[in-house]
């Protein structure tokens, strides 16, 4: 018998996406999944949407103040309650291809306590476009995995040091290991990549499962709205905003908490010189 697996997905509008991304999960080769979806404070009828298209999901609302990280831990902690074996993380903006879960399920069961993030897909192009990073500390810089490998070697796990959770499957026992997402210091952008930093510190594994895909729609992303339009204002939310990417906050939570001791220096320095300067050059 397959595992529990409880996929909880956060969301605030878009309800265009959310149903597309709901629509692929019930049309995946297996079956026995529980979609947890927090809706925090949506405007655009996503609610209303939910109860007339989606009635097997389970809502949990907000009021539009969770943001990422308080969502997400909202619908953990509900998934566990009722005896949740895996936690897949999801956001919306994603459509699954119809064997994601059967990989991730056929993967899960070989590797046990490893956590698994997708190959995303770009649904324009419909190139494979991010597999998983490794960090370097020095130059608070990563080593982006998919650049790296031939196309002949895209395939099964690959170990990462850190994967996003728009797509990352989580065994119960990393939860009880550690914890959830950091929500108090890193509010929205980071807990992810922090959840999976603490994860390895704890000896859990991290892989891309090359066999599972997303398709995703990167210039979707907050950020990338900030960086797709430059000027004074959106240069201020990208450093300063709870949803900029370049978070200068965030960022040195961040490092202070996982960084090496000895690489802490070199990382903040490149750290703060990359978001002061890199939201002009990209």
């Amino acid at each position: 018998m397959a595992a529990l697996i409880y996929i909880v997905i956060p969301v605030h509008n878009r309800k265009e996406f959310t149903r597309k991304c709901l629509y692929s999960l019930q049309h995946q080769t297996v079956s026995g999944h529980r979609i947890i979806v927090v809706d925090d404070g949506s405007t655009d009828g996503t609610s209303e949407m939910l109860v007339k298209e989606f009635p097997e999901v389970i809502v949990l609302p907000g009021n539009g103040t969770l943001f990422w990280t308080a969502a997400i831990n909202l619908g953990i902690r509900h998934a566990l309650t009722n005896g949740a074996e895996y936690i897949l993380t999801l956001n919306n903006d994603t459509v699954a291809s119809e064997d994601f879960l059967e990989q991730m399920h056929f993967w899960a069961s070989l590797t046990h306590d490893a956590l698994l993030g997708a190959l995303d897909v770009d649904m324009k192009t419909q190139k494979p476009y991010y597999g998983g990073e490794w960090v370097d500390w020095v130059w608070d810089d990563s080593r982006y995995l998919l650049d790296e490998l031939r196309v002949e070697e895209q395939k099964g796990l690959q170990e990462v040091h850190l994967y996003p959770a728009r797509g990352l499957l989580i065994p119960k026992i990393a939860f009880d290991k550690i914890g959830l997402f950091e929500e108090k210091k890193l509010p929205h952008y980071l807990a992810d990549y922090d959840f999976t930093q603490m994860a390895r510190r704890h000896g859990f594994k991290i892989y891309c499962n090359y066999d599972a895909k997303l398709y995703t729609y990167p210039e979707e992303g907050g950020d990338h709205k900030l960086r797709k339009k430059k000027n004074l204002r959106n240069y201020f939310l990208h450093l300063f905003g709870i949803r900029g990417g370049g978070n200068l906050k965030n960022f040195t939570i961040y490092t202070l908490r996982n960084c090496p001791k000895k690489y802490l220096p070199a990382s903040l320095l490149t750290g703060y010189l990359r978001r002061l300067a890199g939201y002009w050059l990209k």
